[in-house]
């Protein structure tokens, strides 16, 4: 996993609320076991018409969404079926942070297993950004703070150990195996 200390980035804003993953990655793309090649069917059914053509005015497919690497969403985000393939193909599409003002919980644990930061936000500060899309904004994962144009800063929670795993770069198992020596030494003297 790719360390994640800060971002700063325009945004694509996607102000529905209740996205869900059958949205975020249509099940007929569930074929696959890795983490790569799910980008390009990320919102497949929003963004391609019945003969895979871009539909143009999708927010993905407009010209200020390239490069873009923070998703606003509206509130529910990743509601749905449990599936990691829904964070998989943000990351693979290039999302490092998905923000909304409410997180579906399996979805939200997904996302901090892969990188992906899902930052929660207050009302206010959501129907700003979702009135303002392509804004720049910076994200400081240590100080969980979120700034947005203009100066103004708002923090967002984070759990000290998926904050810690993000700064570090590793996922729950990497945070293991490289405490192998000391799991080994108190095993041994139980």
């Amino acid at each position: 996993m790719e360390r994640f200390t800060t971002l700063t980035s325009g945004t694509v804003v996607l102000p529905a609320d209740n996205i869900d993953t059958d949205q975020i990655i249509p099940a007929r793309f569930l074929t696959t076991t890795t983490r790569t090649g799910l980008g390009k069917h990320l919102f497949a059914d929003w963004r391609y018409d019945e003969h895979g053509v871009p539909r143009a005015e999708f927010a993905l497919n407009q010209p200020s969404a390239v490069g873009c690497r923070i998703l606003v969403g509206g509130r529910n985000f990743g509601c749905g079926s449990s599936r990691e393939h829904a964070a998989w193909a943000l990351v693979d599409h290039g999302f490092r942070a998905v923000i909304s003002t409410e997180f579906a919980d399996i979805f939200a644990n997904n996302a901090l297993k892969n990188g992906l930061l899902p930052v929660t936000v207050g009302k206010a500060t959501a129907e700003w950004l979702i009135a303002h899309p392509g804004a720049t904004l910076t994200i400081d994962v240590g100080e969980r703070t979120l700034a947005l144009p203009g100066g103004t800063t708002v923090s967002f929670p984070l759990e000290a150990f998926a904050r810690h795993r993000l700064l570090e770069g590793v996922d729950e198992l990497g945070f293991l195996l490289a405490r192998s020596g000391e799991i080994d030494a108190y095993e041994r003297r139980a």
